[in-house]
């Protein structure tokens, strides 16, 4: 079956190149001076049909990738908080037990490990930071038009 195939492509090749052959050795035609709307469509469509090869190829890859890692309930992030510009600390649920751990780029390091337990309720006292910023943005806004 694999040599059937490759004969047919050898021969695919071997017709590719006497035509490219024959294309070179034929006499040059003239051709006009500028470029035709018919060129630049060409070169428009076929710049379309590519990048909807990739569009169609990133598509597939994302529906026929595996998903789901960790959807079963072991592994969970309880919270997490930046300590740096890179790093930081977070908590982990697995089972009835929760991990605290350090992470920076290329290491994780556990800190603590500590039995489960239960979040306190958020409270809501402090005012939400995208109205702090609205607030702020329209104070600064109001200065900046009576200039």
């Amino acid at each position: 079956m694999m040599t059937r195939i490759a004969a047919v492509a050898g021969a695919a090749l071997t017709v590719l190149f006497s035509a490219l052959a024959q294309a070179q050795i034929a006499p040059a035609q003239t051709a006009p001076a500028g470029i035709g709307a018919g060129q630049i469509f060409g070169l428009f469509a076929g710049t379309l049909f590519v990048l909807a090869v990739i569009a169609g190829a990133a598509w597939l890859l994302k529906r026929l990738s595996p998903r789901g890692y960790g959807t079963d309930g072991v592994l969970r992030v309880v919270a997490g908080a930046a300590v740096g510009q890179r790093e930081r600390v977070v908590v982990v649920e697995i089972g009835s037990s929760w991990l605290i751990v350090g992470v920076a780029p290329g290491s994780v390091n556990l800190l603590q490990q500590m039995p489960r337990a239960e979040m306190p309720a958020a409270t809501t006292t402090a005012p939400l930071p995208s109205t702090a910023f609205a607030t702020w943005l329209k104070q600064v806004m109001e200065k900046r038009n009576e200039k």
